[in-house]
């Protein structure tokens, strides 16, 4: 099992970014590139929780969405060709004197077959970058969205 750790600070609130986190809608490959369009399926969605398929490369699953804290979102994988346990994605998000936002993010990938095991080494070795490079990338994306000028981000 793998558990990466993520962080970015951002001029989003948690707010903003939880509206692009939970934008299901086309195009949603543009904010969150391991999220390719023609993976994207929503079975079900509701004001503050959603079950969606999602995926890209051959890799998909299905997570339900809870965003009923706005102060911590939860992804857990429900369903997967590679993942499975414990796997998922948690967001919390820290409001800062300054007005900026910190975003810590656990991902937990626990194969659930040969292929999921080795893409589990592959993140806990050279895979962190991939994944910080797309964290990185979904702000890049969503600041935009919500007029933030300008970016602090810390490791």
């Amino acid at each position: 099992m793998s558990t990466i750790h993520l962080h970015q600070t951002t001029t989003l609130t948690p707010e903003q970014y939880i509206v692009g986190l939970t934008d299901f809608g086309p195009d949603r490959s543009k904010l969150f590139a391991n999220s390719a369009d023609e993976y994207l399926k929503v079975h079900q969605r509701g004001r503050m929780q959603a079950d969606v398929t999602e995926g890209s490369g051959g890799i998909w699953e299905q997570l339900h969405y809870d965003w009923s804290d706005p102060h911590h979102v939860v992804l857990t994988t429900t369903d997967s060709n590679v993942w499975g346990g414990a796997s998922g994605h948690t967001y919390t998000f820290t409001r800062r004197p300054d007005g900026a936002t910190d975003i810590d993010v656990v991902v937990v990938r626990d194969g659930k077959n040969l292929k999921g095991r080795l893409l589990g080494l592959v993140l806990r070795t050279i895979g962190k970058g991939v994944l910080e490079r797309a964290f990185l990338n979904s702000f890049k994306a969503i600041e935009p969205r919500n007029g933030a000028a300008k970016e602090e981000h810390a490791a």
